[in-house]
């Protein structure tokens, strides 16, 4: 049967990782997972608590395309209280996770054939949904010196339709300032540019407060998810901030698309946003495991890694080590039991000699994780 070029898009890598760590699993092996960004904590018990209540009164059957009335105003307050952003909460748009949201976004924004920019490293899936809908991503080639993150310059004169910018990062958690933010905003409007912001770690920040972009304008996308701080990634769960003129836009395409967010999904994701003694705590564990990577990794023999502003990872320039951290990461899989993501995944050229590890797990497997690391590092030796 035929198929389309826009199908030709490359996997998931660290889905892949997950399989083969999975597999082990199921041969027996106690498998410590560095690979997957997803919280070791379950959805927040109120928010449990809540659906299993609607379960018994509700039939939990279609909501309106942008999702329960309620819910979008409770996601407005929300900005309120992190940032001082008064928001309306008819800009408010709920979404089948961030995935759903970027789909949308795309859909809203681009023409087949424009130039979107994004920065490498970075979240793989931007570049493949792109593809996906015949959108053409330009990828600027970051550095540590920037923290990972575009320069304004890289926008200027790139011929792009929009740009991509997340902070805090996937995969290395480095974090944009205000007026870095601002900047990048700055220019893409010069250069008649959409601007989209994906913040789905924000409440994950350790020594500064992340910056939303609706803190410099109106006139952006923002993007953001329940998947990370609320703990809820397999819940498909998420919303999106559009400017006023683009809500009809965006329902029309998502009555289309996906006729709404799962309803039980959307209840669960009201409650966890009053569950914020609990959240908090879950983030007092990812700051110790970031602590005990920062102090760990190097001990090991990882020691080129830059501490991270947000989010749970930590991003290895493993040079010295292989020139194949395909290889690498399946090998420290094998022999230590520990679960990596090869750094090709967010940056296929650069990557071959970079691992991403998470450390959204709890404090024992980290732990656990860093004793096998610094052992199977020995061994190599």
């Amino acid at each position: 049967m035929r198929n389309s070029s826009r199908g030709v898009v490359s996997p998931f890598i660290v889905m892949d990782v997950m399989e083969r760590a999975r597999a082990a699993e199921a041969s027996g092996r106690r498998i410590i997972h560095m690979e997957v960004g997803q919280p070791g904590t379950p959805a927040p018990a109120g928010a449990r608590q809540a659906l299993s209540a609607s379960l018994e009164r509700e039939a939990l059957g279609y909501t309106v395309a942008l999702g329960l009335p309620a819910l979008r105003e409770r996601i407005a307050a929300l900005y309120g209280d992190w940032y001082g952003v008064d928001l309306d909460p008819s800009r408010v748009v709920v979404t089948a996770g961030s995935s759903g949201a970027f789909l949308l976004a795309f859909t809203a924004l681009f023409d087949a054939g424009d130039r979107v920019g994004i920065g490498r490293p970075g979240y793989p899936s931007y570049r493949q949904i792109l593809k996906a809908l015949s959108l053409q991503p330009v990828e600027f080639v970051t550095q540590a010196e920037d923290r990972f993150q575009p320069r304004p310059e890289d926008i200027r004169g790139a011929g792009l339709a929009g740009m991509l910018v997340a902070s805090p990062g996937n995969p290395t958690g480095t974090m944009l300032d205000h007026g870095a933010l601002s900047a990048l905003i700055d220019a893409a409007k010069g250069e008649g540019a959409a601007f989209i912001s994906d913040e789905i770690y924000h409440g994950i920040e350790y020594d500064a407060k992340a910056v939303t972009a609706l803190e410099v304008t109106d006139e952006v996308y923002v993007i953001n998810s329940f998947s990370k701080y609320f703990s809820m990634t397999g819940w498909r769960i998420g919303w999106m901030v559009v400017p006023d003129d683009h809500v009809r836009i965006i329902e029309r395409l998502a009555q289309n698309l996906f006729i709404c967010a799962p309803h039980a999904a959307q209840v669960a994701a009201l409650a966890a946003l009053d569950c914020g003694a609990e959240l908090e705590a879950n983030r007092a564990v990812y700051a110790r495991n970031r602590q005990l990577m920062i102090d760990g990794l190097p001990r090991a023999g990882f020691t080129k890694v830059a501490p991270p502003d947000g989010a749970f990872y930590v991003y290895a320039d493993v040079s010295d080590l292989t020139d194949d951290s395909v290889s690498l990461a399946a090998d420290i899989l094998d022999q230590a039991g520990v679960a990596v993501t090869p750094g090709v995944d967010f940056d296929p050229e650069r990557g071959h000699q970079a691992l991403r590890f998470s450390y959204a797990g709890s404090t024992e497997d980290i732990e656990e994780g860093l004793h096998r690391l610094a052992a199977y590092m020995a061994s190599r030796s």
